[in-house]
């Protein structure tokens, strides 16, 4: 493991290969069955409901009437994740082309809000321990293709979630950790 400004980084997070390849996957991490959708910051709940308006249009029926009648989020303070459809995808998800993929995102590439999409959408598969001073991979089966392509690039999944590392902790953080893991003192 590895301390990088009080924040302790996982083995994992540094060894691990990782690279989605939404080919073979279709989206698996936004469709997960279980109930729960993402997890949700506190201070993310007004942003998704600031950026529905947007976001809206991109989303299937069923999805909408979801909404509708459970609304876009579950749970409460510290504990609040997504809505999901029948236990299953999360209510922002579009299909394109067969794959799940997050409409609150589209919003954001087609340049309509300035909310990317949850941190932990933004992170998956990396995530934030409670006291927010850890971090660690999670494993999925649904993301073997994503290890396999990750193994085949040698990709760790430090480097392929960077811009998401980037957001939580600042660039100066992630270069940090680039140089340390370059320099062997992780191994």
């Amino acid at each position: 493991m590895l301390v990088i400004d009080e924040i302790l980084v996982q083995e994992s997070v540094i060894n691990t290969k990782f690279a989605c390849d939404l080919s073979a996957c279709k989206g698996a991490c936004c469709t997960f069955a279980g109930g729960r959708g993402a997890p949700l910051r506190d201070e993310e709940i007004s942003e998704i409901e600031n950026a529905y308006p947007f976001v809206e249009p991109y989303l299937p029926p069923e999805h909408r009437a979801t909404i509708e009648q459970h609304g876009m989020i579950d749970g409460y303070n510290g504990e609040y994740a997504t809505q999901c459809v029948e236990h299953k995808a999360c209510v922002f998800v579009y299909f394109e082309s067969g794959i799940a993929r997050c409409g609150i995102e589209k919003a954001f590439l087609d340049g309509k809000i300035s909310f990317r999409k949850p941190l932990s959408c933004h992170l998956f598969p990396i995530r934030i321990g409670r006291d927010g001073k850890e971090i660690h991979f999670e494993y999925f089966s649904e993301c073997e293709p994503a290890l396999a392509q990750g193994n085949k690039n040698n990709i760790p999944v430090y480097e392929f979630t960077n811009a998401s590392l980037q957001r939580v902790f600042g660039p100066e953080w992630t270069d940090t950790l680039k140089k340390a893991v370059t320099n062997d003192s992780v191994k």
